[in-house]
């Protein structure tokens, strides 16, 4: 037997930033593309670039770093279009907790990280600042980074902003800390990279599939966009279409999570230029990418005009840090508005 639906696989369980894509599927704007999709959910975050590249499932959702490295590895995926971009990604880690601003506080700690390229940027990082391999212990933690912090399994570990940080600063909150004592890394700071976005959230296919199907592809990213719209314009509303699906989300948490998101949503769904060139070149000095790499992605699926880049994209996360502040502090939909 075989079937007509097209298979998506998430890049983990079901999560604040996952909204566009379980919208286009309840708002019908799959169905009016003439798409029957079939949406899944990894049991491990680390096997999606594998399923997606060997052909069991056609298409879905992963950061850029695992991208490339996925098609370096013989996994043949590409990137149509962005989903989250360049969220604030570093090594997460309490007050109090003997860690610092200076890096080499880690010295002796248990540091966590999500999957295989976690470890190798570990382990890069901890080179780079003059630690040897036994003054700090790697732990494997999959997308549980701050739950291992809160449980004390590990001393600090590397998420993002919006996602693990918020996780930890409401467990502050519950216990009368401010939510300040949730700290950050920064880790395009500390690796010099002058970007956030190894970390940017993707929506990849099998090379075969978007071979055979571009037309599929097409319809599937204008109904992905026509939906990030209406979120965009009018976040609460989606979100309350969103929980009466995915009522397990209807938390205190994932709001503030996805409020923490609401800036980072990519509203033209383009893949950005820069950050493909610095995050190819930040895999090529980690090694797991071949000197001679072409990036895999590509814009030719999105059928609507590209916006420019910002002037100064340096300035750009200087002001996202500030405006991300106040969205913390105020729980406010609001999106930054930065000059082309």
């Amino acid at each position: 037997m075989s079937t007509d639906k097209i298979t998506f696989l998430l890049n983990w369980q079901p999560a604040p930033y996952h909204i566009a894509i379980f919208l286009a599927l309840t708002k019908g704007y799959f169905k009016e593309e003439g798409l029957d999709m079939a949406i899944l959910e990894p049991t491990n975050p680390s096997d999606v670039t594998e399923l997606i590249g060997s052909g069991k499932v056609d298409m879905g959702l992963k950061a850029m770093i695992h991208t490339l490295a996925a098609k370096a590895r013989g996994y043949f995926v590409t990137s149509v279009a962005s989903l989250l971009d360049e969220p604030f990604t570093g090594v997460l880690y309490l007050e109090g907790s003997g860690i610092t601003e200076d890096f080499q506080s880690l010295k002796g700690k248990k540091i966590g990280y999500v999957g295989e390229f976690g470890k190798i940027q570990i382990d890069e990082l901890t080179k780079h600042y003059g630690m040897k391999p036994d003054e700090y212990t790697a732990v494997r933690c999959g997308m549980n980074v701050a739950k291992y912090i809160i449980e004390g399994k590990i001393d600090a570990g590397v998420g993002i902003e919006c996602m693990q940080q918020v996780e930890l600063e409401e467990y502050l909150v519950q216990r009368g800390r401010p939510a300040t004592d949730a700290k950050m890394l920064r880790i395009d700071k500390l690796a010099c990279l002058g970007c956030c976005c190894f970390c940017t959230i993707l929506y990849i296919c099998n090379d075969a599939f978007l071979k055979a199907n571009p037309e599929k592809v097409k319809k599937f990213l204008k109904a992905i966009r026509k939906a990030t719209t209406f979120m965009l314009n009018d976040p609460v509303t989606a979100w309350k279409e969103y929980i009466d699906f995915k009522p397990q989300l209807d938390t205190d948490l994932s709001f503030k999570q996805y409020q923490r998101c609401y800036a980072y949503f990519s509203e033209s769904l383009y893949n950005v230029h820069r950050d493909w060139k610095k995050v190819t070149g930040y895999g090529k000095r980690l090694e797991i990418l071949p000197p001679d790499y072409v990036a895999n992605y590509t814009n030719e699926y999105l059928t609507w005009p590209e916006p420019e880049g910002v002037s100064d994209p340096l300035e750009a996360q200087r002001l996202m840090a500030i405006h991300q502040d106040k969205c913390r502090k105020e729980g406010t939909f609001t999106r930054l508005t930065l000059p082309a």
